[in-house]
């Protein structure tokens, strides 16, 4: 997980950075506050470490091709035994939380097999697809990590402990992340398996 959170952490915080400016809205407004200080220092993020590229690459061949998705199979699994337990709580919130992810443990099942497949034989394009398969793969974890701590808030609502304010809203915004964010999952999965032959149609003097 070191390359997703490297990678995808840091790609996040720029998009939150920027969404801070937007609300602020105004360049007066952005001075004032500071909201466009946040961003470049977000910018930064991505480069000190290797950049998000450098991450993805080490993720799709160090962390999956190498040991053929070992650890990425294990991953998957411990996915999937919270995605049954997202199913065994009642309410639309919960339900709509394991339909999400669901689809996005497939997506990530679905593209570790496909890497460990091609990379043997097809090594360009598995590296061509090796940033959006990154963001899925944090989308994913990101999601799984949502809906534990989702399930967590729900058995303390249940007992009447704690603060039922702060545990709902833990609640809603899993939901939030499962309806805007684990929703991409499919389709960042076809990029990643499909997406190469773009991403090299033309050759280098047609740059």
């Amino acid at each position: 997980m070191i390359p997703v959170v490297k990678g995808w952490f840091t790609e996040t915080s720029i998009e939150v950075a920027s969404l801070g400016i937007q609300v602020h809205g105004g360049m007066g407004y952005i001075e004032e506050t500071g909201a466009a200080q946040y961003y470049r220092d977000a910018r930064i993020t991505t480069i000190y470490e290797g950049t998000t590229s450098i991450q993805a690459n080490d993720l799709v061949g160090r962390k999956i091709a190498r040991e053929a998705g070992a650890t990425a199979k294990a991953v998957i699994k411990d996915m999937k035994a919270t995605l049954r337990a997202l199913k065994a709580v009642e309410g639309e919130d919960f339900a709509a939380m394991a339909r999400h992810l669901a689809a996005g443990a497939k997506a990530v099942e679905q593209c570790v097999g496909w890497i460990v497949d091609t990379y043997a034989t097809d090594i360009k394009a598995v590296h061509a697809g090796s940033v959006p398969f990154l963001k899925l793969m944090g989308i994913v974890a990101g999601g799984w990590q949502m809906a534990r701590a989702a399930l967590a808030a729900q058995a303390k609502v249940a007992k009447g402990e704690g603060d039922a304010g702060f545990l709902t809203a833990k609640i809603a915004t899993a939901r939030f992340f499962a309806d805007h964010y684990l929703a991409q999952a499919p389709g960042l999965r076809e990029t990643v398996t499909g997406g190469a032959a773009g991403v090299m149609a033309l050759a280098a003097e047609q740059f």
